[in-house]
């Protein structure tokens, strides 16, 4: 149950009463380090731990009344390594992924928990002691940030005395140096290595596997009659808070997309299961707290008890679009198939939003692009008159993916990252190699969303139906009523959006296309190499893609019209005659899912009629667990009422709280920009 320090908390941060303590780079004059920075020469490593330096020193300790995990960001944002013009040098002779800053990949938390700044700090003084050139350059930037990490807590705890909070100041002193020695002290040592990866520009950074290496410092706590349970919960609800306070300024695709994801529960190379005290508190926090972070993923499988499922249920009761379900009995072979040590992979996170990435060890860029595959066969359109057969005009179809795999694989080369010293010194081999993590870790793999499964299943299934099989419409018939939207070509439209077979309703017909066709979009990026050596993932997620591949698409051979959306993720059409949640499962869980295991779950929208029924959560517990059954690789539930979303649309102001799953993460509704609304409002809702 929340206290009442923790309520007094959040609707402080919620209500942004905190945010009299920001200020901007501009009015503290250092948004043009950069500048200074190229009249120097100075290199990317030095300027990126001058750059946290600056910050850090610039930013004011505050500690709110009643707080126990502490840590605030006072500086609204960070300024630019490069100036504009060697960022256009930059992009003119590298592949620069987003920002070009490094983002989405996860950090050895459990072992700079236990280890501490202080012995990582001297580790890199020792390499940067006996190296030259570019490996002093790394080295010494990295006990730079660790240092300038070391100052601010320091602020912290000066800030703690002058307070009188003699048990927090205890707390930051013993964080400063030394690891963690308590369970709030490994929750305050986390809270800085966060905050510093923020403020250091790194983005969507993960938690990765927190109750895991949380747990033993709680366990300890407990066992030696330091901690009682009701403490240990108000401890993770204020570090979950602390989360909320200042994820308005981690930048994303749109407010609310700042990859602050967690995984919980799951299990060891024995299949034990690791689910424990830590992981159900977790659940129980997110519900009390009602907020959009973190965002949290649930490892379960097939032998999973329908108690842990029924917790997730009540979450998704609450409508906060979390948890997402991440099936080991799929993901840990399927990371297997690709490379991946079982070790690694049976300690897998799960990325920003749903990719599968190995914690301390991987610098995989899990979602560095996108294939349309929706594109992809409404282009083939065009060459239908060409082939006798389905089969010969699919073998055609599979050679035109892998050119297309090819083709898009070559556009990630010569890639730059911008160093990042301070994320260095918390990934596993970074001071064995004296390299930053940017130039590569132990995997180095791409990520590929694989976008429009369903539009591009179900128009498999309309053409092989009607022009190959049945002959009830010829290749000029069809081509012409895409080519015009349908205008005057009611009777086909008719015949392809609502009579042709539509991935979702456990029809094997359309369903087998979808196992093909998946198949096919793996063996597209089998063997292909990046340049780090790295291999291509295949993945069934679409990001943002999925507004961007629908906008400049044309009428589709499943009777979608010119520009209409598609759906996001590994989902039904969005105009589908559906026979239920069971049917959709059902069929979305037949493809060979570990072979595309980049990630992107099954979404699924629930009405929120579903939940007046109090067994319903149980029933949803167990549909959850079915799927898993089936042998689903992800899946994301989300709880919606129509008229309360229209609602919100007009009288935004009235539904501050509304929280949805937009993609791979949740938000607050009236945040979202008015096509990602829109689409929200109009994906299909099912009941139980």
């Amino acid at each position: 149950m929340m206290t009442e320090r923790i309520s007094r908390l959040k609707d402080f941060f919620f209500n942004r009463s905190h945010h009299y303590v920001r200020r901007t780079p501009e009015s503290l004059g250092i948004d043009r380090l950069c500048e200074e920075y190229a009249a120097k020469g100075m290199p990317a490593a030095e300027r990126a731990a001058s750059m946290l330096e600056t910050l850090l020193k610039e930013e004011c300790p505050f500690i709110f009344e009643g707080e126990l995990i502490v840590a605030t960001r006072t500086i609204t944002s960070v300024p630019s390594l490069f100036t504009e013009q060697e960022w256009k040098a930059l992009k003119a002779e590298h592949y620069l992924h987003e920002n070009g800053m490094l983002s989405n990949i996860s950090p050895d938390y459990g072992s700079i928990l236990k280890e501490g700044l202080e012995a990582r700090k001297q580790s890199f003084a020792s390499l940067a002691e006996r190296s030259d050139g570019e490996e002093k350059i790394f080295a010494s930037s990295v006990v730079r940030s660790l240092e300038a990490l070391q100052h601010l807590i320091r602020k912290y705890a000066s800030c703690a005395v002058q307070m009188k909070d003699d048990e927090l100041a205890a707390v930051l002193h013993n964080v400063c140096t030394r690891g963690a020695g308590s369970f709030r002290e490994a929750l305050q040592l986390l809270r800085f290595v966060h905050y510093g990866l923020w403020e250091s520009g790194c983005y969507h950074n993960t938690l990765g596997r927190f109750d895991q290496y949380i747990f033993p410092y709680y366990q300890s706590d407990i066992e030696q009659g330091h901690l009682t349970k009701d403490e240990a919960y108000e401890l993770i609800l204020s570090f979950f808070l602390s989360c909320n306070k200042d994820s308005d300024l981690y930048p994303g695709m749109q407010q609310g997309d700042n990859g602050q994801s967690l995984v919980l529960g799951g299990r060891d190379k024995s299949g034990k299961s690791l689910f424990n005290e830590v992981s159900q508190m977790c659940l129980e926090a997110s519900y009390d707290l009602n907020l959009i972070d973190p965002k949290i993923n649930l490892r379960v499988d097939s032998k999973t008890p329908l108690e842990v499922f029924k917790l997730g249920a009540k979450l998704t009761r609450r409508g906060l679009g979390f948890p997402q379900y991440d099936n080991d009995d799929v993901v840990i072979p399927g990371l297997m198939k690709l490379g991946y040590s079982e070790e690694d992979a049976t300690d897998y996170v799960v990325a920003a939003c749903w990719e599968f990435i190995i914690p301390g060890k991987a610098m995989d860029i899990v979602n560095i692009g996108a294939l349309s595959l929706a594109g992809a066969v409404s282009e083939s359109v065009d060459q239908l008159d060409r082939f006798e057969s389905f089969d010969d005009y699919y073998a055609w179809l599979e050679e035109d993916i892998r050119r297309r795999c090819i083709a898009l694989s070559k556009q990630f080369t010569n890639l730059y990252i911008a160093p990042a010293p301070l994320y260095s010194a918390f990934m596993d081999g970074t001071l064995e190699r004296a390299k930053d993590i940017t130039l590569g870790g132990k995997y180095n793999n791409f990520g590929i969303h694989g976008t429009g499964i369903a539009t591009a299943v179900d128009s498999l299934a309309a053409i092989r139906k009607n022009i190959f099989e049945d002959k009830t419409m010829t290749v000029e018939e069809m081509r012409e009523a895409l080519d015009s939207g349908f205008e005057g070509h009611e009777a086909t439209y008719r015949k392809l959006r609502f009579e042709s077979p539509k991935m979702g309703r456990d029809d094997d017909y359309a369903d087998s296309l979808a196992t093909r066709l998946l198949d096919s979009f793996a063996k597209g990026l089998e063997g292909l190499k990046n340049e780090r050596g790295g291999i291509f993932r295949a993945g069934t997620g679409t990001a943002m893609y999925y507004i961007s591949h629908a906008t400049g698409l044309k009428a589709t051979p499943d009777g979608r019209k010119a520009g209409e959306v598609m759906p996001a993720n590994y989902s039904p059409s969005m105009f589908i005659k559906h026979n239920g949640p069971v049917s959709v499962m059902k069929s979305f869980a037949k493809p060979s899912l570990e072979n595309v295991i980049n990630g992107g779950p099954l979404t699924i929208e629930l009405d929120d009629t579903v939940f007046r029924n109090e067994e319903n959560v149980e029933k949803l517990a167990m549909l959850i667990r079915s799927y898993i059954a089936m042998g689903g690789h992800q899946l994301q539930l989300n709880t919606l009422n129509k008229e309360k979303l229209l609602d919100a649309k007009v009288h935004p102001e009235d539904h501050r709280n509304l929280i949805v799953r937009v993609w791979g993460w949740s938000g607050y509704f009236v945040e979202l920009d008015e096509c990602y609304q829109d689409h929200v409002i109009n994906r299909i809702k099912y009941s139980l």
